[in-house]
């Protein structure tokens, strides 16, 4: 659950959810470019996991089937979600964290029937969690960033100091500029820039 770090930061109407690419087999890195940020809901919805890949990819499954069903509200799909995680035998052993966020708000879910939202919009979760936190405070304090530069600066530090976090960092962002952009000048919409992005 802890070897990787998954930051986001939610502020003036966008957020950002970042991950990196490391994965860790006990003492070995046998993966580089996972790819452990989604998006969910037709995009709407920006998701990140810590954890057992199979164990996020069912409560990712499950948060989008929540979402439907409460029409894209956020907070009562992870409620929801909350709620079947805690009392369902079989996804109660499931060993993982969720970052979700839209637009506006930002929310972290655990097994425990946690649905936590921050004061200052700003998360973390996984091993390299403290450092990333505490840069993009930081940043979010002192300087007019926005929040996708805020957790790709916060990232990098995060990779220098924890020996679980790498520099091969997945970020998506909305709205989604990069598209609207493209769309509104006749274009298709641009694929987002990102680094290496392998399947987990």
């Amino acid at each position: 659950m802890h070897a990787t770090t998954i930051l986001g930061v939610c502020r003036d109407g966008q957020v950002a959810l970042a991950g990196d690419g490391q994965v860790t087999f006990g003492d070995m890195i046998i993966k580089h470019g996972a790819r452990k940020i989604r998006r969910l809901h037709d995009g709407e919805v920006l998701a990140g996991f810590a954890g057992a890949v199979a164990d996020a990819m069912t409560l990712f499954e499950k948060f989008d089937v929540q979402l439907r069903e409460w029409k894209g509200d956020l907070r009562r799909a992870s409620v929801e979600l909350a709620k079947e995680w805690r009392t369902d035998r079989y996804l109660r052993r499931l060993e993982a964290q969720l970052i979700v966020a839209d637009e506006e708000q930002i929310l972290v879910l655990s097994g425990e029937g946690d649905v936590l939202q921050p004061d200052d919009g700003i998360v973390a979760i996984g091993s390299g969690a403290p450092y990333a936190i505490s840069a993009a405070r930081a940043l979010a304090l002192h300087t007019k960033l926005t929040p996708r530069e805020i957790v790709t600066e916060s990232m990098k530090i995060a990779a220098e100091l924890c020996i679980f976090t790498n520099d091969q960092i997945v970020i998506e962002h909305a709205p989604d500029t990069d598209a609207k952009d493209a769309t509104e000048d006749g274009a298709k919409p641009a694929r987002r820039s990102r680094r290496k992005t392998a399947q987990p």
